[in-house]
């Protein structure tokens, strides 16, 4: 397991097990899933078999999505991170992305920025990445102006699974 990161108001850390039910509140709200192209879960099951599939991808490529905890209550927010792709996505494939979802009743409150600025810092840091990428429904406006908000750049918008979707990239600057 690796070590967690700290900001000023976050802990971020590799998911648990025990996280089940702060991913089950996510991931079960249909207004999480509306940009994503998801279907809300129903059963909790759905949420352990989520975690074990991101679980086995830090084991696979030493990366992946990580709990967001409030520090001041030990609450999970949601989830921000690094991936890595391994499939093709707008004519990439093996690229580090960096994505993030939150619990609703969070959003607004910067804490996609927050996780975002020290993710880039360790995916460009740590992982050594030379570029790093996202994308982003073409309509998800909050999710545009975040990444925005961390240098990311606009580059084009394309089709993916039949939605217009926009991608974005950041290059290391330290390479």
């Amino acid at each position: 397991m690796k070590d967690p990161i700290e900001t000023e108001r976050l802990l971020l850390r590799e998911l648990l097990l025990s996280d089940v039910d702060g991913m089950f509140e996510l991931d079960s709200n249909p207004n999480v899933q509306r940009f994503v192209g998801n279907k809300p879960v129903k059963e909790i099951e759905e949420s352990v078999a989520m975690i074990k599939h991101i679980q086995g991808q830090y084991e696979a490529y030493g990366t992946g999505r990580w709990a967001v905890i409030l520090k001041e209550t030990n609450e999970f927010l949601g989830w921000s991170g690094i991936k890595f792709i391994t499939t093709e996505i707008n004519n990439h494939k093996d690229f580090y992305e960096i994505g993030y979802r939150f619990i609703e009743k969070h959003w607004g409150k910067g804490y996609a920025t927050e996780a975002g600025i020290a993710f880039v810092n360790y995916a460009f840091d740590v992982i050594k990445a030379e570029t790093l990428y996202a994308y982003a429904d073409e309509g998800n406006k909050d999710s545009r102006k975040a990444l925005e908000k961390l240098g990311f750049r606009y580059v084009n918008s394309f089709e993916y699974e039949g939605e217009l979707e926009v991608w974005y990239e950041l290059k290391n600057p330290n390479i």
